[in-house]
């Protein structure tokens, strides 16, 4: 059984860092104002260093820099979960412990990409991580950015043997997966929805939060979309949901984090620096997304 405090503490909004570059290399004041003004809005907890932190372009000394500057900037003030996965099973155990000894809360852990391990493999990629740490762990199952998804069977097999693996974020695209892991894991297990568009869904079905891409931009806004939910106001969710619609839409019209990132350095809190092979949006998404900025900042109901 989950510890009930550590379960409160996996409710809700966590965001899904963007890494802010200058030059070449990591912009740290810029990463620091990023994180105020989501704890400002009332974020629960903080992801480092996973597919929005531009992880797999960050060298291990980028990636640990990044997860202490979030635990010290944080101050206990957000769970800081960080990003550790890996395709080689050997690389990701040397990540999770690092995260560890940089003072991260808990870590998340992606299914192993390139590789399309059996479910066999994912529970043996999983268990030797988790018995190599001592934090709480969210398994991560994307089967879009990785080519392998994680059965329901084989995250209860991993909870059960397992007392550090508490959740998983769930970002196959399917709702139904939600109650079907939920059947599989019980009411303690933390799941998240790992896709913004589909929160709101998510949450009906049984989800607990939303490890989100979109409160980079907007945290308040995905905040009172959940708050309202658990709260017993399922109208003002929609609301709100309707609201944040086309503009989560347009985040995701090039491949993540390029236009979050984009929309940020609009606001001033980062630059416009993405890591090879990740190139700028394109002009005529640019003009969408600019549109849908605009159409947002004046929508009558935010």
């Amino acid at each position: 059984m989950i510890d009930p405090e550590l379960r409160r503490r996996l409710t809700g909004v966590f965001t899904a860092l963007v890494t802010p570059f200058r030059d070449g290399g990591l912009d740290i004041p810029a990463l620091e104002n990023l994180i105020e003004a989501q704890i400002a809005a009332g974020i629960a907890g903080l992801v480092p260093v996973g597919t929005t932190g531009e992880a797999a372009t960050l060298s291990d000394e980028e990636a640990d820099t990044v997860i202490r500057t979030t635990v010290k900037a944080a101050r206990g003030r957000a769970f800081v979960m960080a990003g550790a996965g890996s395709n080689a099973t050997q690389l990701a155990i040397g990540k999770a412990v690092r995260a560890e000894a940089a003072g991260a809360d808990g870590l998340l852990l992606v299914t192993p990409y390139y590789n399309k391990p059996s479910q066999d493999g994912l529970f043996d990629h999983f268990s030797a991580i988790a018995s190599a740490v001592g934090l709480p762990i969210m398994l991560y199952s994307v089967p879009g950015r990785t080519g392998v998804e994680i059965a329901p069977a084989t995250a209860a097999r991993l909870a059960a043997a397992h007392s550090n693996i508490v959740g998983i974020k769930e970002a196959g695209g399917k709702a139904e997966r939600i109650t079907e892991l939920r059947l599989a894991l019980g009411q303690d297990f933390v799941i998240h929805s790992g896709d913004d568009g589909l929160t709101l869904p998510f949450l009906a079905l049984g989800a607990d939060g939303v490890t989100s891409v979109a409160s980079n931009l907007r945290p308040a806004e995905i905040v009172a979309l959940c708050r309202a939910w658990f709260e017993g106001g399922p109208h003002e969710a929609r609301r709100i949901h309707e609201a944040l619609f086309d503009l989560i839409g347009d985040l995701f019209i090039e491949s993540n984090p390029v236009p979050v990132k984009t929309a940020l350095a609009r606001t001033g809190l980062i630059g416009n620096e993405l890591r090879a092979p990740l190139a700028p949006l394109r002009p005529e998404n640019l003009k969408v997304l600019e549109a849908s900025l605009k159409a947002f900042a004046s929508h009558p109901n935010i």
